[in-house]
Order: C-alpha cells, then structure tokens, then sequence
C-alpha cells in the first residue's frame, strides 16, 4: 500500500492542531475522529501510545465520486494518522488516494483521484511547516513561500 508520511518534531497535540489546520487549508473537511488509544486500553487493557485517525474528505470531490459510481463510499474517505513515537516526535500519514480510489477503472474517477491524491499530499506537506514552534526565528528563503511549496519532500512510501 503507499501511503505519504512526514515525521514532525513537537508534541502530539500541537502535531494534532497543525494537522487539523493543514486539512483545513486544503478543504479537506474532518467527518470522523477516532481516538483508538482509549478503546485500546478499555477493550484490551493495552497501553498504548497517542494514536488518533482523522477521516478527512473532499466533499465537492466526493460528491463527484460518488455522481461516477454510487459505490465508491467504502473507500472514500481519506484517513489520516497521527500517533506518537519516541518523545517530541509524531508520525502523520495518510494513504495514497490513487491507491484506493485510483485502482477503480473509471475515467471520472480517476480525475478527481489525482485532484484529491494533490489535495492530501500537500496537506501532508504542510503539518511540518504548521507544526514549526512559533516562537523560533526562520531564516531560510523557504518560510517565504507560500503553504505547500514543499510538495516534493512527502516520503511516499510503498508496502508489499
């Protein structure tokens, strides 16, 4: 499966809010939040670190989607994962519509798989810049450039 990731240095809850924000700026709209540490520690009593999935979609694009085929809401929304590793840095990823969506053989489908595939991968792009301290001084020429300039630093990363 591929999928697009990007590791930020911060904690889970500013890492939480930059990605929130970096969907929002990309209007990708949160339909569903699922906490899954809490049914985790509750169901298996597992410890288990801060792992929270956002269900983010498109709706002018799924409203397309589904107009091409009527099936396509099982695999249509985009989840986004932001989980905790080691202290100060937080992993968000998210699949890579075209691995979902694009494998449908629809013509229709498979332009808005590519406009969406832009939309959460510049989205992803983004949590870095959004999840930066504040507080802290740029000096590169690069915290010039608008939001998502750094569409080609995503990890793409594919899975057998």
């Amino acid at each position: 499966m591929h999928y697009f990731s990007k590791s930020v240095r911060t904690n889970f809850e500013d890492a939480v809010g930059a990605t929130r924000q970096a969907l929002e700026a990309h209007h990708l709209k949160i339909l569903a939040e699922i906490d899954l540490r809490d049914p985790l520690r509750r169901y298996l009593t597992a410890d288990f670190r801060p792992y929270l999935i956002l269900s983010a979609c498109s709706l002018p694009l799924a409203h397309r989607a589904i107009q091409a085929n009527d099936n396509i809401g099982s695999i249509l929304l985009c989840n986004v994962v932001v989980q905790q590793r080691e202290e100060g840095h937080v992993d968000i990823s998210a699949v890579d519509p075209d691995a979902t969506i694009g494998t449908i053989n629809d013509v229709d489908l498979m332009w808005t798989t590519r406009e969406l595939r832009s939309l959460v991968q510049q989205a992803i792009d983004d949590v870095e810049t959004l999840a930066e301290p504040q507080d802290l001084p740029r000096h590169s020429e690069a915290a010039d450039r608008p939001l998502g300039w750094q569409l080609g630093r995503t990890t793409a990363v594919s899975a057998a």
